[in-house]
């Protein structure tokens, strides 16, 4: 899960945040397709992307003409770090990051990710075991005597 948090141009004061828990690749810009969409004339279309990778590792990738800072310094791709602020292009927006690593997956959501992954189609599923045998209990109902 990543958090990123719009600050104010001149305080560290929280103006908006968006939290994003399933997706691997996010970008920000001006573009209305964007995630995180911006306007500013110093924001391009495609400014920023953020992007996981299967180690859960999130990196910045500058996109804009007009670079992408982190502590005054231009980058062009880089780990994110927790805390981070980073700037759209020398005078733009500033965004602070929050990443989170989600806790690893339990045994019981690797099996129910199995079992919703069976029996597609392009599947075969049928197995040369027999099914498992079943008893079946029944309950004894008392005599009913008619007089």
């Amino acid at each position: 899960m990543i958090t990123l948090t719009l600050l104010h141009p001149h305080q560290s004061i929280p103006l908006k945040r968006w939290t994003f828990e399933d997706d691997t690749v996010i970008r920000i810009g001006r573009a209305p397709d964007n995630h995180v969409v911006l306007y500013s004339a110093v924001v391009s279309r495609y400014h920023l992307e953020l992007h996981c990778d299967e180690q859960r590792q999130w990196y910045l990738v500058n996109l804009g003409t007009n670079g992408t800072y982190l502590e005054d310094a231009p980058i062009e791709e880089i780990p994110a770090c927790d805390g981070s602020i980073v700037r759209l292009a020398r005078t733009g927006p500033q965004i602070q990051l929050h990443v989170s690593h989600p806790p690893p997956v339990s045994p019981a959501q690797q099996l129910l990710k199995h079992l919703q992954g069976r029996g597609t189609p392009d599947e075969d599923t049928t197995s040369d075991d027999p099914p498992p045998k079943t008893r079946v209990i029944r309950e004894s109902s008392p005599e009913v005597s008619s007089d």
